[in-house]
C-alpha cells in the first residue's frame, strides 16, 4: 500500500510516499480501515521540527515512521470483539498512539477511538474533525465552560479555534475571539459575539473579564492573561509547547485555575460532535485540500500559521476511487 512516511530528523526531515506492507489481520478490538481522507495537525510536524527534536536524532528514531492522526473512511474488517461496527461503515476518528498512521490507504484503529461519521460530511470535513474538535470540546469542560459563561479564544481562525468558537456558542457561552484583521469578519460569521483584532495592539491588559480563557495558540500563560481573568475565571491552554504543556497545570499548586488539555479520542465525544454537526450547528472549515503525493507541501501549510480551519488530505475522492 501506499503510505507517507518521515525521513530524516529535525530541520531537514521531509514526507515522502512509499511503498509499505498493509497492516495484517485486526486484534480482538481493532478496525481496519480503508483511509479516504485525513488532516494535518500541528503535533506530527512539531514531532518532526521542534528543535528539541532537531537537537535529538535518537529520540526522533523513536518516533513511528508512519504519518498522520486525523481519519475517515470505510470498515474493510472487524476484530472478534468489535460488535458496533460492521464492513463497509463509514467512520472517522484518530488513535491515541504518537501517530495513527492515518496517511496511508489502510490502517488500524482501536474501536473506542473511532465513531460513525456525520452523515451529512464527505470524508474530506469528517477527516478534518478528531483531533481538533475534540481539543475545542474538551477544552471547554475544563476550563467549566457552561450557559452564560463569557469565554475568550485566542486564535479563533485556526484548526481548533473555528471549533471552539462554534461549540463554545452551542453551549450557550458568550464568545469573543482573538484573531488578525483579515480574519475579523469570518470568526464574527462562526458565531462569535465579540472579536479583537491582535494586530491592533496589546488588548491583554483592556479585555475582558472572562470566565474562561482558552488559548488554543500555546503562546500565552496564566500570568500574561491574568488581568483578562475573572475571579474564580480558568485559562486553559491545547499544550502546543513544552512550556504550556508542563508548566500551566503547575499554577495550580498557587491557587490559579489554569489547566492544559491533552486531548483524548473517545467514541462518545465523536459521536456528540456528530451530532451537532447534523444538526447544523456546528461545521468544520477547509483551510485547504492536497493529494497523498503532496503531504509534505500540506504540512508546510501548517507550518505557515496561517491556515483558516483545517489543511486535509486526500487519499481517494469522495466516490472511493
Amino acid at each position: 500500500m501506499k503510505a507517507v512516511l518521515t525521513s530524516g530528523w529535525g530541520f531537514q526531515s521531509r514526507l515522502t510516499v512509499q511503498d509499505k506492507p498493509a497492516p495484517g489481520k485486526p486484534g480482538p478490538n481493532d478496525v481496519l480501515v480503508k483511509v479516504h481522507a485525513a488532516s494535518v495537525n500541528p503535533k506530527d510536524w512539531k514531532l518532526n521540527y521542534h528543535i528539541a527534536m532537531a537537537a535529538s536524532p535518537l529520540l526522533v528514531k523513536r518516533l513511528p515512521p508512519l504519518f498522520g492522526d486525523d481519519l475517515a473512511g470505510t470498515v474493510l474488517a472487524v476484530g472478534s470483539k468489535v460488535t458496533d461496527f460492521a464492513v463497509g461503515d463509514r467512520v472517522y476518528g484518530m488513535d491515541m498512539r504518537l501517530r495513527t498512521a492515518s496517511l496511508a490507504e489502510q490502517t488500524l484503529i482501536n474501536q473506542k477511538r473511532i465513531a460513525r461519521m456525520p452523515v451529512s460530511l464527505s470524508f474530506a470535513q469528517a477527516a478534518a474533525m478528531p483531533l481538533a474538535a475534540q481539543t475545542a470540546l474538551q477544552g471547554l469542560r475544563k476550563g467549566k465552560a457552561s450557559a452564560g459563561s463569557r469565554v475568550l479564544i485566542i486564535g479563533a481562525s485556526g484548526g481548533v479555534g473555528t471549533f471552539a468558537v462554534q461549540i463554545a456558542k452551542i453551549m450557550g457561552c458568550h464568545v469573543t475571539g482573538v484573531c488578525s484583521g483579515k480574519n475579523v469578519q469570518f470568526v464574527r460569521q462562526l458565531g462569535a459575539d465579540d472579536v479583537i483584532d491582535y494586530t491592533l495592539g496589546d488588548y491583554r491588559d483592556t479585555a475582558g473579564p472572562f470566565d474562561l480563557v482558552f488559548d488554543v495558540t500555546s503562546y500565552e500563560s496564566p500570568n500574561t492573561c491574568a488581568a483578562m481573568m475573572a475571579a474564580n475565571g480558568w485559562f486553559v491552554s491545547t499544550g502546543g509547547d513544552l512550556r504550556s504543556m508542563f508548566f500551566t497545570p503547575l499554577y495550580r499548586l498557587v491557587g490559579r485555575n489554569a489547566t492544559t488539555v491533552v486531548v483524548e479520542s473517545w467514541r462518545a465525544d465523536l459521536e456528540a460532535l456528530a451530532a451537532m454537526v447534523d444538526s447544523g450547528t456546528l461545521g468544520p472549515i477547509i483551510d485547504s485540500e492536497f493529494g497523498l503525493a503532496d503531504s509534505e507541501q500540506a504540512y508546510q501549510r501548517s507550518r505557515s500559521g496561517r491556515c483558516r480551519g483545517k489543511v486535509v488530505i486526500r487519499l481517494v475522492d469522495e466516490h472511493g476511487c
